[in-house]
């Protein structure tokens, strides 16, 4: 099934299509550009998953911060995220009250993260590019538990007893967006589909010839007025993948 929402009022957060603020301005402490995963690597693929909240059951970065940094800040800072921060800035933020080892975060999380039911067959029979505005860091030791082998083109983090620091993979600024997007991770790709739920998925759906949404990206793309297949776990999104004839007609 394709929805398509009407346009209507809009939140703090949706008028921007990822984060949208100070996209001129210098990059805030903490802000590294690094390389990430290889995207020329992860070309081939025509299944694009994103990782927090998509694979994952609830966003674990959310997790992290809730467990191991501090919740007053990351309300404050969710609340600028499209006003006077860029998502970047923000999960560079976020990631800077964080002083744990990285050792005994990565634990917590391999013990806590729970997979949505279907990933392991849509790994299976589409082998899925997952592109996360998160970190490697996190996202592997997951998959390890999960005895998954999956391409992830993904941010990095160093773990400093003086607050973690978020590392980005250097690329342009999206013309759609105006901000280092998920698009240049598929920008190579050709027709793809894409599975997502919040912020950072946005720009990158529209770039789309399917796109199937929940949660946060779901409640925008209706507010845009964009046509998507919504899903609630990854069995909802293989059996659509193998209908031929279906697709989301294009964004805007």
């Amino acid at each position: 099934m394709t929805r398509a929402g009407q346009r209507g009022s809009r939140d703090r957060d949706s008028g921007r299509l990822q984060g949208g603020a100070s996209r001129h301005a210098a990059p805030q402490a903490g802000i590294k550009p690094q390389d990430s995963a290889s995207a020329e690597s992860c070309l081939a693929n025509k299944v694009v998953l994103d990782w927090d909240g998509t694979v994952t059951e609830v966003d674990s970065l959310h997790m992290v911060i809730e467990r191991f940094g501090d919740r007053e800040a990351y309300v404050a800072l969710e609340a600028e995220l499209g006003r006077t921060l860029t998502l970047d800035e923000v999960i560079a933020a976020e990631m800077a009250t964080i002083v744990a080892p990285l050792d005994e975060v990565v634990a917590w999380l391999v013990d806590n993260v729970r997979i949505r039911r279907g990933f392991h067959e849509l790994v299976a029979a589409c082998d899925p590019l997952i592109v996360s505005a998160g970190f490697h860091e996190t996202i592997e030791p997951v998959l390890r538990r999960e005895g998954v082998e999956a391409r992830v083109v993904a941010n990095h983090v160093t773990a400093d007893p003086a607050g973690w620091r978020a590392e980005f993979a250097p690329g342009a600024i999206c013309e759609v967006c105006g901000e280092r997007c998920k698009r240049a991770a598929v920008g190579g790709l050709g027709p793809f589909a894409y599975v997502g739920d919040g912020v950072s998925d946005r720009c990158v759906s529209l770039a789309a010839e399917r796109r199937f949404a929940r949660d946060g990206l779901a409640r925008w793309l209706d507010r845009e007025g964009v046509p998507y297949e919504p899903f609630d776990d990854l069995y909802d999104v293989l059996p659509a993948l193998a209908d031929p004839t279906a697709s989301s007609p294009p964004g805007p």
